[in-house]
């Protein structure tokens, strides 16, 4: 009697917790797949590219997906001292706090090796700076930190910011709404290769004046 108590007891927690654990897929996007001149992508999976719409619009560009991906162009690799910056505006609420922004220093990036930095916000507010080498990636900035400097989503689940990476001789710093929301050491990162974006899990964004330039 007692194991069939226990039984049941499991059996309900399981019940209990299973809106919880509920599953949020990659969104697909009618017109995905297809790429603006020049640019190139990578899912995290390595799969799914269909599941991408990245499209040229006004004078920047809009995405809407899907899967994890980062976006970049060759012709955007930066050397020495630089600067990488990029506008985002945050079309709805996503079903969870996502993230999106900035990556540097990228190598290999269709390759198993892929290696680059990157500095990401989301629309509660938060920001947080990583380093990924291969399938492994890891915190430079610590935990998820919320800064005033960025604008978080509003009631409609809309935000605008604008963000940069600077590149010197010493240090990095990262910029929201030219704000300095972290700094570190160069030697923390990877920033010899090619500067992009990243979007995270089911994001609707609209892209404005990404630019790398060198110093």
């Amino acid at each position: 009697m007692r194991t069939a108590t226990c039984i049941a007891a499991m059996l309900l927690l399981g019940v209990a917790t299973l809106p919880a654990q509920e599953n949020d897929p990659d969104n697909g996007e009618a017109g995905g797949g297809s790429l603006p001149a020049g640019w190139e992508i990578r899912t995290d999976k390595g799969t799914n590219q269909d599941q991408v719409k990245f499209v040229a619009m006004g004078q920047g560009y809009h995405v809407t997906l899907g899967p994890r991906t980062i976006f970049y162009r060759e012709a955007d690799a930066a050397h020495g001292a630089y600067a990488a910056t990029v506008t985002f505006t945050q079309t709805q609420a996503p079903r969870h706090a996502e993230a999106y922004g900035l990556i540097f220093g990228g190598s290999n990036l269709q390759q198993d090796d892929q290696r680059y930095s990157y500095f990401l916000i989301r629309g509660n507010g938060q920001f947080l700076v990583k380093n990924r080498s291969g399938s492994e990636t890891s915190s430079v900035s610590g935990p998820w930190t919320t800064h005033s400097a960025i604008q978080a989503q509003d009631a409609s689940g809309k935000s605008t910011n604008t963000l940069s990476v600077e590149v010197g001789e010493s240090q990095v710093r990262f910029l929201v709404n030219g704000e300095e929301v972290y700094a570190g050491p160069i030697d923390q990162f990877q920033t010899e290769g090619i500067a992009g974006m990243r979007v995270n899990h089911n994001l609707d964004l609209h892209i404005d004046g990404f630019a790398v330039e060198q110093s």
